[in-house]
């Protein structure tokens, strides 16, 4: 196996990348912060200008880097690997108060799998070694067959020594038909890498909190709130959880007891396409009934593309601007093959 000098500019910093390892995992595993979010080549989030050497530009969807832009000499770092020593041009994210966690393999066993929905399972893995991540933050977790998939961590910091997983069923999906709702169970041994993800909690942020949630983007916001609670952080935080259906409306009793004992949080659950005794509609649609005027918030919003956009289309038209919104969008397959990776202010934090 060879390996190859990474060198990352404007840092001037030098790294060892091996010649089957992205670049950006090296980078990653070394502790340099550089921008990414779907890590399998669909968001175009980490695509970064290849100043000098030779890449393989790997699985790179076609949407995510034009033809025009390889030839100019840009790659998605997620998935170019190093075919010389090469030079790169990153945005290197530093943010104070964010703490930045090298990516690292980690192992464990499974604790409990538990149906919160039809569709959605609850995964907890007790870990050999604690594993230190920001709340929001997401980890691969690797399947029996070598594959890896993005999970956002539904646990806290606080309990290093335990992973909480919100997995969706995906139809033919390898992880999930093929293995998580086949025949995972407890007592099985996984392994995963982590933490990944600029989408995370940012403690320095004095503002009132709207956490925007679709489906099992739920994980990363219950992450973020159990923080809060349980460090005693002064943050006015308010939730947002859309989904189609009552019966995919999953954890509600739980947000439901803790916005009943605390003032700083409020729980605001909607479903779509039914009737039941709560507010029906999409989020982005509830957001602009109760926030005509959203400055002076911080928005979080975690979900499908098309959620995303169009709740922060609506966070936009209430004036809430860029500078104040974190995002983190849920790409499958499907957007893959179709290009569906919206557009993106690069003031918008993912």
């Amino acid at each position: 196996m060879t390996s190859y000098t990474v060198s990352i500019e404007p840092i001037g910093v030098d790294i060892q990348c091996r010649d089957d390892q992205a670049v950006l995992d090296a980078c990653l595993r070394e502790g340099i912060w550089l921008p990414h979010a779907c890590t399998h080549g669909t968001c175009g989030t980490c695509k970064a200008e290849i100043l000098d050497g030779e890449v393989d530009f790997g699985d790179a969807s076609p949407y995510a880097l034009l033809e025009s832009e390889r030839a100019e000499g840009a790659a998605l770092i997620c998935v170019a690997k190093p075919r010389s020593d090469v030079t790169i041009e990153g945005d290197v994210d530093a943010e104070e108060g964010v703490d930045v966690h090298p990516v690292r393999d980690y192992s464990g066993m499974i604790e409990s799998v538990s149906d919160v929905t039809p569709t959605v399972r609850r995964v907890i893995i007790a870990v050999d070694e604690p594993v230190a991540f920001n709340p929001g933050q997401y980890v691969l977790l690797r399947t029996p067959s070598g594959d890896e998939r993005p999970y956002s961590i539904a646990s806290t910091p606080q309990d290093s020594s335990r992973i909480e997983l919100h997995i969706k069923l995906s139809e033919g999906g390898l992880c999930t038909a093929g293995w998580v709702f086949k025949n995972l169970a407890g007592g099985d041994r996984v392994a995963f890498s982590g933490p990944y993800g600029r989408f995370s909690f940012r403690p320095l942020r004095e503002e009132p909190m709207l956490l925007l949630a679709g489906g099992t983007g739920l994980a990363p916001m219950k992450s973020m709130i159990r923080h809060i609670a349980e460090t005693g952080a002064e943050h006015e935080v308010v939730l947002y959880h859309g989904v189609a259906t009552v019966e995919e409306l999953y954890d509600r009793e739980w947000f439901a007891e803790l916005d009943a004992e605390h003032d700083w949080f409020s729980y605001r659950p909607a479903v779509s396409r039914e009737e039941w005794q709560g507010r029906t509609g999409r989020v982005p649609t509830l957001l602009a009934q109760d926030y005509p005027k959203a400055a002076g918030n911080v928005a979080y919003i975690c979900g499908s593309p098309s959620m995303v956009a169009d709740t922060m289309k609506a966070l936009m038209n209430a004036r809430l601007f860029p500078r104040n919104i974190y995002r983190e969008d849920f790409f499958d397959s499907a957007d893959r093959a179709n290009g569906n990776n919206v557009v993106r202010s690069p003031l918008i934090k993912r």
